[in-house]
């Protein structure tokens, strides 16, 4: 018999040349890690949550050591016993034997794979165990709800923190076991404790010993698993109409569960058994046992159950689990009783008398006129500055109290927009040492244009702008609301790259202010970077040499980075959710972003689960462009913490908002101090505080359904609702996106007379275009999150959303008169926010309309139109003022605000040729004679139509297509003379 041939010995050369391949491959794959870790470090360090960084890293070193010395612990105690219990002996099949070929490799180097084996796997457990930091920490802090589950009267913090521990130990456990297992099969084998040879090989007592035991405790784990599996019924989703254990359920998996779990003590009990019998029969026996029971009690009989018992019977048999779901639901959400007002509101479709309407003193002088979701462009051309400055495409909306009024404003801060560096703007210096920072809020009255379209030869339309800058922020003609002691803007939504800013004393300074002004940054934010260890790691970290050897960094110089608000607080608190909308305001001087944070849990029980990115899809945030972290499901959420981050030095802040939330105390525990309570909110930043968005969308969403309170009623879902699709949006229909909730200022249910500041929505029956329900949440510090809820009857019927815009567009005079605006594709029209009022004893539809100069980079949107419904009445005008009078009557727009009177529209399509978007008028005695030409087909038109004369009116329609075309070619050989002059770029 040839003795096999054992691995060849390495040399002593090739031994250290792989060492060091070893030691280079750890440099490289953990040298960026340590680089990374330190930067971290010093960010955390910059705004101070030191702490979270400390407490997340140290909790990830124990689960890493405690993951690898489990699964690579167990793996070598498996590899020593089945070593230790191999054969005296073991026959070699014939001279190809390939076992014995690797029994002797193994021999060799027994320390190497003894010790490797172990040491990798370990190695690989440990890196696997480290992203549930958040688990191991929520269990060892875990605070009471005070409210316990309808099943088993266990505490809700069981589910929320503790149940999940639970599992995800088991199931380290059953990794554990499981890969134990195969090592020690893989052992026994190639040491010969297992022989295939022969009819029906051979198994030594040692090894059916081993394998016997690990069985054994892989049924027992099952076994617990069965145990746990009973709780997590309480998430069920069985059921496609509610979350939880339904009849089925507890009727029949859960008594299934005790059953298997018995079952898998026995089946554990007999692989034990095995260990002193030399029949394995016992515990083959008791394995094909559990499988069938897990089929035919586990998966049959709850299957025959819910085809013969609760089918048939479905609507009473899941009563009382439905009732469960409405009750853990609105719980869960927040839309318990004492938050969430329902009043039945019976709108009247006949005209209020033109008294009422001027009596109405908070919502028709305060109507909405800017969307800022479509006049984004317009701040960009008209208050810019410059072409490396920017505003989000959609903007925001606060109020502020000037002069002792409280007005709803546009604002939007003016941020340094890094991907509009240019040229050598965006060379190195430039783009991270010169252009390092915005310059300002802009705001504008959100209820006022500068002008009515019609009346200023093109130039109206326009938000009122008012600008804080470096100029002014001073200037006695600036609102005191609206001062801001240091209004460059450092950290923002638009600046996406690093800047490295500060300078010593007496060197001339290079960050841009102005053309005639540089600035050298003397705040608080940013990390040191002076010194040359600094250097070194953030030039290895961004692949720039500059870093290290650029003569204007010196000792004081700092380098900014994470700037975006909503990933600053993202960071220092990594266990909230924040709000996809973060909006800036001034706050006792100085420019702060105000983001809104959420805790969410994925298992409340009984709570509805839904996905939070679907629930926050709208129409202006599509699905597509969501936010990785809102695409999983939620079945608890609060909006527990307000954090501000200043924008001209980063300090990121965190205020408890919710402090009866049990999950915002169990964080407070895991990082106490950083949050602060809420009696340290100002009332100054508390004035700025608005319902936030996310949350609102995810609740009008759970209250199209859980309004209904009669379990039997709920299962119907005949009461249910629907949130209506965007009828602004071009080819939405009503199976488009869902309509955004909007910002008004308005009066309430409650207080008709008192503006209040609220976040609102309507709703319609599902399946129809009929209104339902209008819901408001309340931002007023009095009232915040006060949520009202108008249910309107199905008789008589109110059109919602889209039946109103089919009505605007369907109305000739004012689909004539907007195709006049943009006739000839020369400016194309676009419909803003359509807004849904409650005054006046009915509902009042509010639609601005939008005109823009087509195919032009420079364009922007204006103000063309005001359309207004009440009732089956359509009304429109150049303004607010002509709209309401012509729908309510002469008068009625007296109290508008700001208002301007604007030419009256009339059916016909108006006297007064149409305004071209952003030509800002001309005295042009050519341009003056072509409109004339206008009015004079239009007049003709006019009176066609009075006396039925078609063939006139064929006549007058060619005349006026020829005077606008005349109109648009003299326009564009006309030098356009703008009414605010454009932003210099």
């Amino acid at each position: 018999m040839r003795p096999p041939v054992g691995a060849p010995t390495l040399s002593r050369r090739t031994r250290i040349l792989l060492i060091v391949a070893g030691v280079l491959v750890l440099l490289l794959l953990g040298g960026s890690r340590l680089i990374n870790l330190y930067i971290d470090w010093l960010w955390f360090t910059e705004v101070g949550f030191q702490q979270v960084f400390s407490t997340r890293l140290f909790t990830r070193i124990v689960e890493f050591i405690i993951g690898g010395l489990l699964v690579g612990g167990l793996v070598a105690l498996s590899l020593w016993i089945a070593y230790r219990s191999r054969p005296v002996f073991v026959p070699v099949t014939g001279p190809e034997d390939p076992i014995a070929r690797y029994r002797t490799v193994i021999i060799q180097r027994l320390r190497l794979f003894g010790i490797g084996i172990p040491l990798v796997v370990g190695l690989i457990a440990g890196f696997a165990a480290l992203g549930d930091w958040q688990t191991v920490q929520m269990f060892l802090n875990s605070t009471p709800f005070g409210t316990k589950d309808p099943v088993f009267g266990i505490d809700v913090s069981f589910y929320a923190f503790e149940l999940p521990f639970y599992r995800y130990l088991l199931d380290w456990l059953f990794v554990s076991v499981a890969i134990s297992f195969v090592v020690a099969l893989i052992t026994h084998y190639i040491f010969g404790g297992i022989r295939l040879s022969g009819r029906a090989g051979q198994v030594s007592a040692a090894a059916r010993a081993q394998l016997a035991i690990i069985a054994g405790v892989f049924v027992l784990l099952k076994a617990v698993a069965y145990w746990l599996d009973r709780y997590e019924l309480l998430f069920s989703d069985r059921s496609n109409i509610f979350t939880g254990a339904t009849y089925t359920d507890l009727n029949a998996v859960m008594p299934a569960k005790l059953i298997l779990l018995l079952i898998s003590i026995i089946c554990a009990a007999a692989f034990f058994f095995a260990v002193f019998r030399r029949n394995l029969q016992i515990p083959a026996i008791a394995t094909v046992l559990l499988v069938l029971s897990s089929v035919l009690v586990g998966a049959a009989w709850p299957a025959v159950l819910q085809q013969f018992v609760v089918a048939p019977n479905a609507n009473e048999r899941e009563a009382t689990s439905i009732q469960r779901n409405i009750d853990a639901t609105r719980q869960a959400y927040g839309l318990t009783p004492d938050k969430v007002i329902e009043k039945d509101y019976k709108s009247s479709s006949d005209l209020p008398p033109v008294a009422q309407v001027k009596a109405d003193t908070a919502t028709v002088p305060n109507i909405r006129l800017l969307d800022p979701a479509k006049i984004s462009d317009t701040f960009n051309q008209l208050r810019q500055g410059r072409s490396f400055y920017g505003f989000p495409s959609k903007l925001d909306i606060d109020r502020y109290t000037v002069n002792g009024k409280t007005q709803d404003y546009i604002v939007a801060a003016r941020e340094l927009n890094t991907s509009s560096l240019a040229g050598n703007q965006s060379d190195w210096i430039n783009k991270h040492l010169v252009y390092t920072h915005g310059n300002g809020l802009v705001v504008a009255p959100a209820n006022q244009v500068n002008a009515a379209l019609d009346d200023s030869g093109g130039a109206g339309g326009l938000p009122k702008f008012t600008s804080v800058d470096i100029t002014n922020n001073e200037a006695p003609t600036t609102p005191e609301a609206l001062r801001i002691k240091d209004p460059r803007v450092y950290y923002g939504e638009l600046i996406t790259d690093y800047s490295i800013v500060g300078g010593k004393d007496g060197v001339a300074p290079l960050e841009y202010d102005s053309d005639t002004q540089r600035n050298s940054y003397t705040g608080k934010g940013g990390v040191p970077v002076g010194s040359l260890l600094n250097r070194l790691v953030f030039s290895l970290y961004y692949g720039e040499r500059n870093i290290l050897f650029n003569g204007s960094i010196n000792d004081d110089s700092k380098i900014m980075y994470v700037r975006n608000p909503r990933d600053r607080v993202q960071q220092a608190a990594p266990w909230l959710t924040p709000d996809s909308d973060p909006y800036p305001a001034v706050v006792d001087g100085r420019l702060q972003w105000i983001v809104d944070g959420y805790t969410t849990l994925a298992n409340y029980p009984y709570a509805q689960q839904m996905s939070l990115g679907q629930a926050t899809t709208d129409a202006l945030q599509p699905l597509q462009q969501q936010r990785p972290d809102l695409n999983r499901n939620i079945s608890y959420l609060r909006n527990s913490v307000k954090a501000t981050v200043d924008a001209y030095d980063g300090t990121v802040t965190l205020y408890a908002f919710d402090e009866t939330d049990p999950v915002l105390k169990t964080w407070e525990k895991v990082f106490p101090g950083t949050v602060k309570p809420a009696s340290a909110i100002s009332p100054s930043l508390r004035d700025h505080f608005r319902y936030p968005e996310d949350q609102f969308k995810v609740q009008r969403e759970l209250l199209t359904r859980y309004h209904v309170d009669n379990p039997i009623e709920f299962y119907g879902n005949v009461s249910f609702w629907g949130v209506p699709s965007d009828p602004t949006v071009a080819g939405g229909g009503s199976t488009g996106a869902p309509q955004p909730p909007y910002y008004i200022l308005a009066g309430s249910t409650e207080a008709p007379n008192t503006p209040s500041f609220q976040l609102t929505s309507a709703l319609v029956f599902r399946g129809r275009e009929i209104l339902s329900a209008y819901v408001s949440a309340s931002s007023d510090p009095a009232t915040y999150g006060q949520i009202t809820v108008l249910q309107l009857p199905q008789d008589p019927q109110t059109r919602g959303p889209q039946q109103i815009q089919t009505a605007f567009v369907g109305t000739p005079a004012l689909s004539q008169d907007i195709g006049l605006l943009s006739r000839s594709g020369q400016s194309t029209v676009e419909y803003g926010n359509l807004l849904t009022l409650p005054v006046l004893g009915g509902i009042l539809y509010v639609e601005p309309v939008y005109i823009e100069r087509a195919g032009q980079e420079s364009s922007y949107p204006q103000l063309a139109r005001v359309l207004l419904m009440y009732g089956e009445k359509v009304g429109y005008g150049a303004s607010l003022q002509v709209a309401l009078e012509q729908l309510f009557g002469k008068g009625a727009g007296d109290n508008v605000v700001g208002g301007t009177p604007g030419t009256p529209v009339p059916t016909t399509g108006g006297t007064s040729p149409p305004p071209v978007a952003g030509t800002g008028g001309t005295s042009s005695p050519e341009l003056a004679a072509a409109a004339a030409d206008i009015s004079k087909a239009l007049a003709s038109l006019k009176a066609a139509q009075a006396s039925g004369d078609f063939a006139g009116q064929g006549t007058a329609l060619a005349a006026l297509d020829a005077a606008v075309q005349k109109f648009q070619s003299v326009q564009a050989a006309t030098p356009a003379a703008p009414a605010t002059p454009a932003a210099p770029r």
